[in-house]
C-alpha cells in the first residue's frame, strides 16, 4: 500500500508541475487543492515509516518501528510548510487578566437581626436607607413569651433580695453571739441558690432588652444604615427564623472578586491590584486581603477579597467592578491559545517537535489566558519546540482551546 501512495503522490506532484508550466489550462489554481489532498496521504506514509529515522535509532534500523509509536506523528517535508513551530519561552504575563468583581460590605460591618422570641410584628419603626444610631428601636414585637420571661426575672430578683437579707441578719446575729451557726449556714446556702436562679432568669432577658409587659423592641446593635427590612406588620416570628432587618456601616466596604479556578495559584495575599468601578468611572487601588478556601462548584471560581485604599465615596454595595492585577510575572511559560488542543472536554495537550522532525503529543496543565496566550503550568520546558499553528492537522479528533 505504501508503494501505491508513492505512485499517487508522484502523479499529483507531476500534475501540479504541469499546471505551473501551463500544460493544463483550467480556471482556478489546482496546486493548493492538490497540496491539501496530499496531507492525509503524507500522514499515512509517515505512519508507515516513510519519514526520517527516529531519534537515537541505529543506522539502518527500520524507521517504521518508531513512526508507529503511539502519540508520535511523522510528516513529509512538503506538509511541514503548513505548520508553524516555535520554541516555548517565558514572557511577561498578567496574573489573571481582568476578573469580574463586586462591591460588598464587610461581614463584620453587617448585622442581620432576627426575633429573640416567638411573637407577632405590631409595628415597623424605620425604613430602608434610614441612618440609625446604636440602640434605635427598629421593630416592635408582641410576645407572650416575653411577658413570661420578664415575670420570671422579677420573681427571681425578689427571692434573691429576700435570701440576701436573711443571710445578712444571720451573719449579724452570729457576730453578736446570739445566733446559731447552722442557721447562718442554711441562710448562706439559700442565698447562693437564689443568686443562681436570678442569673438563669437574667440571661434570656438580656436578649429581650429594655421593655415592659409583652412588648419587645428589636434595636440596632450599632450605628449604621438600614439596608433592608424583610418582614411586615402582622407577621409571626420566632427565634432561629430569617433575619427581619439588616443594618450595616456603609463606610466599611471591600471588593469581592471571583477568579477562575485555573488562575487561583497565581493569586497571592498582599498583592496590589486596581479596581475599576464603571458606574462611577473610578479606578481605585487595593490590596488582596484574603483568598477563599472553596471553589464554587457551578462557576468553578474562587472568591478573593480586596481592601480598598481610600476613595470609596459614591460606592454602594452590589456595584459591579473589575479587578486587574498590577504585578506581572516574567517566569511563566506561555503559548498562543491555538497551540493548545483539547480532548474529552478536559484533557489539554500540545504537539512537540522532536529532533527527527516527528511530532510527539504531550499533555500539559494550563493556567490563565491573557491577550491571546495561555500560561503553561506543567508539561513543557523552556526551549522545546511546539506546533503553534496548524496543530489540528495532526489530530482531527481534538478541539482548539480558544
Amino acid at each position: 500500500m505504501a508503494e501505491f501512495f508513492k505512485m499517487l503522490i508522484t502523479s499529483e506532484l507531476k500534475t501540479a508541475a504541469a499546471h505551473r508550466n501551463g500544460e493544463y489550462r483550467h480556471e482556478g489554481s489546482f496546486a493548493g487543492m492538490h497540496a491539501l489532498l496530499l496531507i492525509p496521504i503524507m500522514l499515512v506514509l509517515g505512519g508507515c515509516g516513510q519519514g526520517a529515522a527516529p531519534e537515537g535509532a541505529a543506522k539502518g534500523a527500520d524507521p517504521g518501528a518508531a513512526a508507529a509509536t503511539p502519540g508520535v506523528v511523522a510528516l513529509t517535508d512538503p506538509a511541514l510548510k503548513y505548520l508553524t513551530v516555535e520554541p516555548v519561552g517565558a514572557s511577561a504575563f498578567s496574573s489573571a487578566g481582568a476578573v469580574p468583581a463586586r462591591v460588598a460590605i464587610r461581614p463584620q460591618a453587617l448585622a442581620s437581626l432576627g426575633s429573640p422570641v416567638t411573637g407577632r410584628i405590631v409595628s415597623i419603626l424605620v425604613h430602608p436607607g434610614e441612618r440609625v444610631s446604636a440602640g434605635t428601636p427598629l421593630v416592635k414585637i408582641q410576645s407572650a413569651d416575653a411577658a413570661a420571661l420578664r415575670a420570671t426575672l422579677e420573681q427571681a430578683t425578689a427571692r434573691a433580695a429576700s435570701a440576701e437579707e436573711i443571710l445578712k441578719r444571720n451573719n449579724e446575729m452570729v457576730a453578736k453571739g446570739v445566733g446559731l451557726e447552722f442557721e447562718r449556714f442554711e441562710a448562706e446556702t439559700r442565698a447562693k441558690e437564689a443568686r443562681a436562679e436570678l442569673e438563669r432568669a437574667r440571661r434570656p432577658n438580656v436578649l429581650l432588652g429594655a421593655g415592659d409587659g409583652d412588648f419587645v423592641n428589636l434595636r440596632a446593635p450599632n450605628a449604621g444604615v438600614v439596608m433592608s427590612i424583610k418582614t411586615s406588620v402582622g407577621a409571626m416570628v420566632a427565634p432561629g427564623g430569617d433575619a427581619l432587618v439588616e443594618v450595616a456601616d456603609p463606610t466599611r466596604l471591600w471588593v469581592v472578586a471571583d477568579v477562575a479556578e485555573t488562575d487561583a495559584h497565581t493569586v497571592v495575599a498582599g498583592e496590589r491590584v486596581n479596581v475599576l468601578v464603571p458606574s462611577v468611572g473610578r479606578k481605585i487601588e487595593g490590596i488582596i486581603d484574603g483568598i477563599g478556601s472553596q471553589v464554587d462548584p457551578e462557576t468553578r471560581r474562587l472568591p478573593i477579597y480586596v481592601n480598598l485604599k481610600g476613595g470609596i465615596e459614591g460606592l454602594t454595595p452590589g456595584m459591579q467592578a473589575e479587578l486587574r492585577f498590577m504585578n506581572t510575572s516574567a517566569s511563566v511559560l506561555t503559548l498562543p491559545a491555538e497551540a493548545v488542543l483539547i480532548k474529552n472536554g478536559k484533557q489539554r495537550f500540545v504537539y512537540v517537535q522532536r529532533p527527527d522532525n516527528r511530532f510527539e503529543i504531550r499533555e500539559v496543565h494550563t493556567g490563565g489566558a491573557y491577550a491571546g496566550r495561555v500560561a503553561i503550568v506543567d508539561g513543557l520546558k523552556a526551549g522545546e519546540k511546539v506546533v503553534v499553528k496548524g496543530a489540528l492537522l495532526l489530530d482531527s479528533e481534538a478541539d482548539q482551546l480558544l
